[in-house]
């Protein structure tokens, strides 16, 4: 790979569901999960990436879409500078090998009939990491010491016999015996106990430096993407509306969208109690979404007349830090 070539790369991709009407097209809404995103994850040295936006915002789509698992309505997904479909189709053993994913539920990614370290013999078997059983079960154990797990404590046992940080470090040494290129992280760490998050997440930066791995980082937390990730991208409604480096975007955010979520940040401290109160609104998708426009006009206290008739472009209103906002117009 050519080393100034971004190792992943999406241009102008948007991805379109079609929902309710039954077979006809009478009472069929179009959803535009996805709109126009483009981002690039450099190919010369490990980095990761944080995508971070609310619930609904488009951060699964666009990991499906990385995945192969949705195909693009438009626009192109790039790996090495192939398009993605290319590889699934010519080479698909390579690219899952190269493009691993971490999913949000620890429990569903293991089949509760079979013992845990089935999803790590089944990689050695797949991808022919060892040329013996025994050399493959010393695989297993020397991953799982180097992830910090005890072998002959987790070893034999069913998934439900392990924690939610158990299983999904055990996803970690999976990612340790492949040794991707890129690891797509949808949310790992929403169902695990508070106090095991900063253990996997330690681990993930740890595999960052020992693979020379790249990450995707999907979350809506900006707490956990400001101290696992490089750079940030910020999602409303399927749009990119700001992206930088992390301690910029948090530290000094440009979108107004941006600045509402860190504003939402709790802040970490016992003694201070949280005086105000929340403020629950009924909004539907189509409420919040305006027409045209920016998507974030109709909530935005800074809304001028342009922002409800043009969409804007990125702006790069500090450098390597942009935002989606005719304030830096």
């Amino acid at each position: 790979m050519n080393m100034e070539q971004p190792l992943l790369e999406l241009r102008d991709v948007t991805k379109v569901f079609k929902i309710g009407g039954g077979l006809g097209l009478v009472g069929r809404r179009l959803i535009r999960a996805v709109d126009r995103v483009s981002f690039a994850i450099p190919g010369e040295s490990p980095i990761i990436t944080a995508l971070v936006g609310e619930s609904g915002s488009g951060k699964s789509t666009i990991a499906r879409l990385i995945l192969g698992l949705l195909e693009p309505t438009s626009g192109v997904i790039l790996y090495k500078g192939r398009d993605v479909r290319s590889w699934l189709k010519s080479d698909r053993v390579m690219y899952r090998r190269e493009v691993q994913v971490i999913f949000q539920d620890p429990y569903s990614t293991y089949n509760p009939f079979y013992r845990v370290e089935r999803v790590l013999h089944m990689v050695i078997k797949k991808f022919g990491l060892a040329s013996s059983e025994r050399e493959g079960r010393d695989l297993i154990m020397e991953s799982m010491r180097t992830i910090g797990l005890r072998p002959e404590d987790l070893l034999g046992r069913y998934p439900h016999q392990l924690s939610g940080g158990e299983r999904q470090r055990l996803m970690l040494a999976r990612i340790l015996l492949i040794k991707p290129k890129l690891v797509v992280a949808d949310e790992p760490v929403s169902m695990i106990d508070v106090s095991l998050r900063s253990i996997f997440l330690e681990n993930l930066l740890d595999l960052k430096g020992r693979l020379k791995m790249s990450c995707l980082y999907i979350t809506h937390d900006l707490n956990i993407a400001h101290y696992v990730a490089d750079r940030m991208i910020v999602l409303c409604l399927g749009n990119i509306v700001e992206m930088g480096e992390a301690k910029s975007v948090v530290g000094e955010a440009l979108h107004p969208y941006t600045r509402l979520l860190v504003r939402s940040i709790p802040i970490p401290d016992p003694r201070r109690r949280w005086k105000g109160r929340l403020q629950v609104e009924d909004i539907t998708f189509r409420g919040f979404q305006a027409e045209q426009g920016c998507v974030f006009s109709n909530r935005c206290p800074h809304a001028m007349p342009v922002c409800k008739e043009e969409t804007p472009p990125l702006i790069e209103a500090r450098p390597g830090h942009k935002a989606a906002c005719f304030l830096y117009r």
